[in-house]
């Protein structure tokens, strides 16, 4: 009876309600995918706590093959799911990043942060940047992770998630450039897919989340833009992948703009799906326009 006596604060149905008293229903019963490191499989995957004492973890991904030729490229990739959902074994998540390793050539570590509301913002993208953190102490060879240290090149780091997941993503790039402190590791490209960045218009999902904010487009971390650290942000170069009949889309449009006029140096592009919404490619991801995403992000990631 309690539990219908809760005031809605944000409906996501069918994905989640977020109520006034901070607490939260994810409707969907969540199907998690388990790791794998048989042989003979194609993509690699093992759970990693770092944390113990928030539990904060990540779940590395690395190609089939033992012993590749040269170390490959690192892909810090950190999930979605409005702050409120998700996890690095959820399977949407875990099989999108495992086909960019498989097709790219990679190896991939996905962040798996604590969740909103029951971890308050800041928490997810304080989380990401510990994580990142703890992947970059590996560059000399000598990190607890054994993957890492035999595979990873940390001289081609690429940055980046979809939706929530981008917001924490451009965190993690401009706390990373204005700390200036990670001899060995090189940051190369970011990468947004239908990212979560604001407009003028109030994100009530995001203000509730985070009472302390606006929920607008002059929240330095809704429009990294309008942030004073923006020149210093870490990587060359930024892709943003958009979809037309994504909610999000002007807020994503709005900051590709932006960040061409600020005083970030490097190079921006932008792809935009036709007629698809937000994280279509996740749902469906067999169809042709989802695989265009991950052939460009693909091709992003080997040539940045």
């Amino acid at each position: 009876m309690a539990s219908s006596s809760r005031e809605i604060a944000v409906d996501m149905s069918p994905f989640f309600r977020l109520f006034t008293d901070g607490t939260i229903d994810r409707l969907p019963p969540p199907f998690k995918v388990p790791t794998s490191d048989r042989p003979g499989a194609t993509v690699r995957s093992r759970d990693v706590e770092i944390d113990r004492e928030t539990g904060l973890s990540v779940r590395i991904f690395a190609p089939g093959h033992p012993a590749p030729p040269q170390k490959l490229p690192l892909v810090v990739y950190i999930h979605g799911g409005a702050f409120c959902m998700g996890s690095a074994s959820a399977a949407a998540f875990h099989t999108f990043i495992s086909t960019v390793v498989e097709k790219g050539h990679v190896i991939a570590v996905s962040v798996n942060y604590r969740l909103a509301p029951e971890n308050p913002l800041p928490i997810p993208f304080d989380d990401s940047w510990t994580a990142f953190q703890w992947i970059a102490a590996h560059a000399g060879g000598i990190g607890a992770d054994s993957w890492l240290n035999k595979y990873a090149d940390f001289r081609r780091v690429f940055i980046g998630g979809e939706s929530a997941g981008a917001t924490i993503a451009n965190d993690v790039a401009i706390r990373a450039g204005v700390s200036g402190r990670f001899d060995g590791v090189e940051i190369l490209g970011l990468f947004f897919v239908h990212p979560f960045f604001g407009n003028k218009e109030e994100d009530k999902l995001y203000q509730t989340l985070c009472p302390t904010s606006s929920g607008r487009d002059d929240d330095p971390r809704l429009n990294p833009a309008v942030d004073p650290r923006i020149g210093k942000m870490a990587g060359r170069r930024v892709i943003f992948f958009v979809a037309e009949k994504d909610f999000f889309r002007d807020g994503g449009r709005n900051y590709y703009e932006g960040l061409k006029r600020s005083a970030w140096t490097g190079e921006v592009e932008i792809m935009e799906s036709e007629g698809e919404g937000h994280c279509f490619h996740l749902f469906n991801p067999c169809t042709d326009k989802a695989a265009a995403i991950t052939d460009r992000l693909v091709a992003f990631l080997n040539t940045a």
